[in-house]
């Protein structure tokens, strides 16, 4: 259903708000061809209702000969900003910047990151943006979440379906996104709600079943039949199943990089306003898919890089599976359960 411009200002200015804009501060709104016109309009309007001082920066698309699909997370090699040392300094210049282009996964996001600019990404529809606008409560649940998985050596994900793999832990970070930027060189992304770290280093072992229903990103698919892959030193050394294991198998082969089989970040869902089933109503362009990796209890692991986390490894594969009814523990104690967060929900 439509939004109206109302709506989806007053949604900007809650999370700009929440992201500590004050008047004064200088935004830059980083666009491209495919920026959804409301969504630039309203965030424009609610910026310069907070008394910031407002810049556009649209940049052109790139990688359009390498990706083999229109999604912004298809495939992650060059960025616009590559080379572009304007562009760059415009950004850091800038005390926050409203990603709707999708920068990820690139050095020239973390330098940007460096000099304390803040970088919200926004870039799902507006109904769902509206339907997802984060609150204080998101903030501290993931945080909480987060701190489980600092003071963890061991992540073991099972489910009834057959997962059965077991994660060192300790390498990296755990990462809390909660869909706003309340800290100098932060970014997240509006909408998220979930927490995540990487295995370490070539850890990770055992056996991930992608069960009917799960969903690949950015396929943006539901499976319809089991897909098994064998995780060997952190690697997924087999692909096993039926068509959909051999389309994934396909795709990542076309990247012609080991490095897109790592094991890459691992965690759970907690945003009850996220739902499992929303992919299905949206044609598979109008969407990245992010009510798949937020929904409350998935448990969410992707394949590819983990130079976001501060480690060596960039593929311009990047998967991101969101798996139901699986149960996750660390060091030994469930903090999910058969798809049911354990830690008492979130309290608006």
């Amino acid at each position: 259903m439509a939004v109206s411009d109302y709506q989806l200002i007053e949604a900007w200015q809650k999370v700009l708000t929440l992201s500590k804009l004050e008047a004064g501060q200088t935004v830059t709104i980083l666009t491209s061809p495919s920026t959804h016109p409301q969504t630039l309009s309203c965030a424009t309007i609610a910026a310069q209702s907070k008394g910031a001082i407002v810049n556009r920066l649209d940049l052109p698309p790139v990688n359009a000969e390498k990706a083999l699909s229109r999604d912004a997370l298809a495939y992650l090699g060059t960025t616009p900003l590559t080379g572009n040392k304007a562009a760059i300094a415009a950004l850091k210049a800038s005390d926050l910047v409203l990603d709707l282009m999708t920068l990820l996964f690139s050095p020239e996001q973390h330098d940007i990151l460096e000099s304390g600019t803040k970088i919200l990404l926004a870039v799902e529809p507006p109904e769902i943006l509206v339907r997802t606008v984060p609150i204080e409560a998101d903030r501290k649940r993931v945080k909480a979440a987060s701190a489980l998985i600092a003071a963890s050596k061991q992540m073991h994900i099972t489910s009834e379906a057959g997962t059965d793999l077991r994660c060192p832990l300790g390498e990296f970070p755990a990462i809390s996104e909660y869909g706003y930027v309340d800290e100098p060189g932060r970014w997240d992304h509006w909408p998220s709600g979930f927490t995540l770290t990487w295995p370490n280093e070539g850890g990770a072992t055992g056996r991930i079943v992608i069960d009917k229903g799960d969903i690949l990103l950015p396929q943006k698919k539901y499976v319809a039949e089991p897909i098994t892959l064998t995780v060997e030193n952190g690697y997924a050394t087999r692909i096993e199943g039926g068509i959909d294991a051999q389309l994934l198998d396909e795709y990542m082969k076309s990247f012609n990089d080991p490095e897109g089989y790592a094991i890459s970040h691992i965690g759970w869902g907690l945003q009850p306003r996220a739902h499992w089933s929303t992919l299905d109503l949206y044609d598979r362009e109008n969407t990245i898919g992010m009510d798949a990796r937020a929904f409350e209890g998935n448990f969410l692991f992707s394949l590819g890089p983990n130079n976001e986390a501060g480690g060596s490894r960039t593929t311009a594969c990047h998967i991101d599976i969101p798996l139901r009814h699986c149960t996750v523990k660390l060091d030994g104690v469930d903090v999910v359960r058969n798809g049911k967060v354990l830690d008492g929900g979130v309290n608006e």
